[in-house]
């Protein structure tokens, strides 16, 4: 049984890419369905889709996204706020990854989204991961 759900999605994306895969299959919530969305939108993914599996827990497919010479999308991808040791931060105490290069996920009131709508909506909340 896994204990930090999402940790392991991390993961596996991490390893994923480390070992050039195409895709890969993480077990779904609707947690790491949005956070697959945000990754999507910011363009480190190419693509998802939840994948029915036959009859058992759905899986989300997640199709991972490399640059022409093949160097992965993800640089870096790592877990801040965990189940032993929360970390939170207000609307004007946003995190700035690489100075800008890369981006925070949050977990808000208004919902999860990236650290650049978070900047919009004028939101603070839990901070899950940096990707980069």
């Amino acid at each position: 049984m896994v204990t930090d759900p999402v940790a392991d999605l991390l993961t596996r994306i991490r390893n994923a890419h480390m070992a050039k895969h195409d895709k890969l299959d993480v077990p779904s919530s609707k947690l790491k369905q949005a956070i697959v969305r945000i990754l999507k939108e910011e363009g480190y993914v190419k693509n998802f889709k939840v994948v029915d599996n036959k009859g058992k827990h759905p899986v989300i497919r997640v199709y991972l996204k490399y640059e022409p010479t093949g160097k992965p999308m993800i640089n870096g991808i790592t877990r801040v706020s965990r189940p032993g040791r929360r970390v939170y931060c207000g609307k004007d105490e946003l995190p700035r990854v690489l100075n800008g290069l890369g981006i925070s996920i949050l977990t808000t009131n208004k919902g999860i989204m990236a650290t650049t709508k978070a900047k919009k909506l004028g939101v603070g909340g839990e901070v899950l991961c940096n990707v980069w």
